[in-house]
């Protein structure tokens, strides 16, 4: 019994070549660095824009609220441009290869987060930032393609969970280096953010294009099709419904993540227990808590895969879905202590993030070889720029509805949207990627 036990656990793993790893390997720490730039911007944000704002401010001295509003603005901007970029470097990828995009778009994320450390304004940091965007969303459209196809059918589920760990393993990344770097400027760490490139060496040397995409592409070319505009091709005939789906979805859950998880620091810094502390003391505490919901979270991106082979693709949606609506009130209304938040940010991050994980699985599962990158990449991008709102809306409702709790909560009613839609789904498990 034991040794049988053993074997059905490593199944999975049997009959993956190590070229196989490799590209997953690639991929990952793709999408690691976009996370890690992602969350080095969020740690820098106080301190860069008290710097690059002061010269703007006739007494020299920038309040919580106008650093508040341009550091809004800016990431907007940046989702914006993540959403552009996803879009774009989708179609790229179709045309001109995943292994091509990904390169390139490491290298305008890499690139562009150390020239942010030259900024002198803020609208620098802003171009910056969107330029940055434009590579991070490209990024995650190739290399989830990528791996789709090279991966084999029956373990594809799991490889993307394995992907999609990479955004929590890069805010730890992100941490350790705020860490050591923590007696610099803040211009360091945006230096530190050139380092990926390097990594597009390595990928031009040892990662081919997959043979899927070869021989689709060789087709195209043969008959004339590839010099269509794909992008219009996501609208006609029975995809447009997987089009209208997985934007869907993806809308909801970027507009839930953004508009109400991400104000977790806010919620740690109001509970009454952490009042009258020092403010160095009470970024400790915050530090602490976006762990233990990252933790969650990362459980959550492994748990997906499996779990979708397993009952299907719809079901653990509505899972993800209805545990984000459930648990962003309980954890934002009901707990009175710092102790109780930490108890319930691993759950909230199991479900809010762990939905994540069902896209690089999902989205490329409803497109052919030739609109695969096109599809995925807009899915997953298009809703961004809508969902940017989300940042701002919570701030209009903390307003009108006097807490940051109430305008998280609020703002879960999103996750009824994607259980709505969840029916006209189309369920994709067991289904080999359509050629």
């Amino acid at each position: 019994m034991p040794e049988n036990h053993v074997m059905n656990h490593t199944s999975w793993r049997h009959g993956v070549t190590r070229y196989q790893w490799l590209v997953l390997l690639v991929a990952w720490l793709g999408w690691v660095f976009d996370s890690m730039d992602a969350t080095i911007y969020a740690i820098v944000l106080h301190p860069a824009l008290e710097e690059l704002l002061r010269t703007s401010v006739a007494d020299g001295l920038v309040s919580h609220e106008v650093i508040g509003w341009y550091g809004g603005l800016i990431f907007s901007i940046f989702l914006i441009g993540w959403a552009v970029g996803g879009v774009l470097f989708g179609i790229v990828a179709d045309y001109f290869g995943r292994t091509k995009t990904l390169i390139i778009t490491i290298l305008v994320y890499s690139l562009f987060t150390g020239l942010a450390a030259l900024s002198d304004t803020w609208w620098h940091l802003a171009i910056y930032r969107f330029v940055t965007a434009l590579g991070i969303g490209g990024e995650w459209a190739a290399g989830a393609v990528i791996v789709a196809e090279v991966w084999p059918e029956e373990k594809r589920a799991k490889a993307a969970g394995i992907l999609q760990s990479a955004w929590a393993a890069g805010f730890f990344l992100a941490a350790a280096i705020n860490l050591l770097l923590q007696s610099y400027s803040w211009r360091v760490l945006f230096l530190v953010g050139i380092l990926p490139a390097f990594m597009s060496l390595f990928i031009f040397m040892w990662v081919e294009e997959p043979d899927r995409w070869v021989k689709s592409r060789s087709q195209e070319l043969l008959s004339g099709a590839g010099r269509r505009v794909k992008l219009l091709d996501l609208f006609k005939g029975n995809l447009l419904r997987p089009t209208l789906v997985g934007s869907s979805l993806a809308f909801v859950a970027v507009f839930g993540l953004w508009g109400a998880t991400n104000w977790v620091p806010t919620l740690v810094r109001e509970l009454p227990d952490l009042q009258g502390l020092d403010r160095a003391v009470q970024s400790t505490y915050v530090s602490y808590a976006i762990m233990a919901l990252n933790l969650g979270a990362l459980v959550g991106y492994f748990c997906f895969g499996p779990m979708a082979d397993r009952f299907g693709r719809r079901p653990i949606f509505a899972v993800m879905c209805a545990g984000s609506l459930v648990m962003l009130p309980i954890t934002f209304l009901t707990p009175p202590a710092y102790a109780d938040v930490l108890l319930l940010l691993p759950v909230l991050g199991f479900f809010n993030n762990g939905i994540f994980s069902g896209f690089p699985i999902y989205l490329p599962e409803l497109y052919p070889t030739s609109l695969r990158a096109t599809g995925a990449g807009f899915c997953f991008n298009a809703g961004r720029i809508l969902a940017s709102t989300g940042p701002f809306l919570t701030g209009f409702l903390v307003t009108s509805l006097g807490s940051f709790g109430r305008a998280a909560s609020a703002v879960a009613l999103i996750y009824l949207v994607g259980l709505a839609i969840l029916p006209f789904a189309p369920e994709t498990r067991g289904r080999p990627l359509p050629d």
